[in-house]
């Protein structure tokens, strides 16, 4: 079979140019609009970026945005501005990303709430479909949460808690970040798990919730180790259990849940996410630099005196986890009939 006539002809001939660099030859060959697209990516970062936090300053997923930003901002010398939008239950701060330009220039830092949970609590009612409007750049860290009390509460450890939930149904009160969050969700699982009922108390985000919990207006919540440790230290709260697996080198005194209740564990993660068509160039540049400082030994030690796990999954690995936590946390929302307040 005969081969078209121009198949084999160098790039600069089919385009009608002579010793051109390779670079020339791709600029010339593109349309104005693709050439101008391939300019910026080169170019990447031109301009300030901004990393929307859909939760309120001061928890884990504000505190691990923070740090991505800290080293974006390092590597590219380039202005990396973290911006709380929370509301709706992190769908506000959310939907916004999943609408902006797909330059890089707008990044979400979301978590097993924003991307797993409200797409299964919300459905159809939300205004972005997560799994088709955003696009997973990489993992940063999974964290563990502990259940964290007034000191002044009565029970001193989970099997304690559940004895007197058992004994008091809706007597114990549980702040969360808000209904439907992960906090909620994590709590409804620990509930169904034990056989209890508490009164659920939703607040505008983790940091309102803990300082409630802290001044006594609720009695508990599930929250993250990172920012309550320095609490849990100073006395103002107490520590029942935390939601690993296995205990913590840096809390070895804080027993697991699952040691009272065999097989739970409600550990979380947050990433960074990206709009639908944001260049592949770009979030392989994003990745590299996160994923590299990650890789830090000084980072992953403070990672893990905070209660997390460093991680820096590439994009394709983050899509993969995304399916089995969708799959995961799909079912416990389904089993506990939680829904959004």
């Amino acid at each position: 079979m005969s081969m078209p006539h121009n198949f084999f002809k160098p790039a600069a001939t089919r385009c009608g140019l002579t010793l051109l660099t390779a670079a020339g030859v791709l600029s010339l060959c593109l349309s104005p609009a693709a050439a101008q697209t391939q300019n910026q990516i080169q170019s990447y970062p031109g301009k300030p970026i901004r990393i929307i936090v859909p939760l309120a300053p001061g928890g884990t997923g504000d505190t691990l945005a923070r740090f991505a930003a800290a080293k974006l901002s390092e590597a590219f010398n380039q202005q990396v501005v973290v911006d709380n939008r929370l509301g709706a239950n992190g769908i506000i701060g959310t939907d916004l990303v999943a609408k902006a330009t797909p330059d890089g220039y707008t990044l979400l830092s979301g978590s097993t709430a924003q991307i797993v949970i409200n797409p299964v609590l919300y459905g159809k009612k939300l205004p972005f479909d997560a799994g088709r409007d955003l696009l997973p750049v990489t993992q940063i860290a999974t964290t563990t949460s502990v259940v964290i009390a007034t000191p002044s509460f009565g029970p001193k450890n989970i099997r304690e808690l559940i004895a007197l939930a058992k004994s008091k149904p809706e007597a114990v009160i549980y702040a969360s970040s808000g209904a439907g969050s992960v906090v909620h969700i994590s709590t409804a699982l620990f509930e169904s798990a034990t056989g209890i009922r508490m009164l659920h108390v939703p607040y505008k985000g983790s940091t309102p919730g803990r300082v409630a919990v802290a001044a006594g207006e609720a009695n508990l919540m599930f929250d993250g180790l990172l920012p309550t440790l320095p609490l849990i230290k100073a006395g103002k709260l107490r520590a029942l259990g935390i939601t690993a697996a296995k205990r913590l080198a840096i809390v070895p005194d804080i027993p697991t849940i699952a040691e009272t209740v065999p097989g739970f564990n409600a550990d979380t993660w947050n990433g960074i996410m990206a709009p639908r068509g944001t260049p592949p160039a770009i979030i392989a540049k994003i990745h590299a630099v996160i994923a590299q400082a990650l890789q830090q030994p000084e980072v992953r030690e403070k990672l893990a005196s905070q209660g997390g796990e460093a991680s820096g999954m590439p994009p394709q690995e983050f899509a993969a986890f995304l399916q089995a936590e969708t799959a995961k946390w799909g079912k416990v929302v389904r089993d506990t009939g939680a829904k959004p307040e």
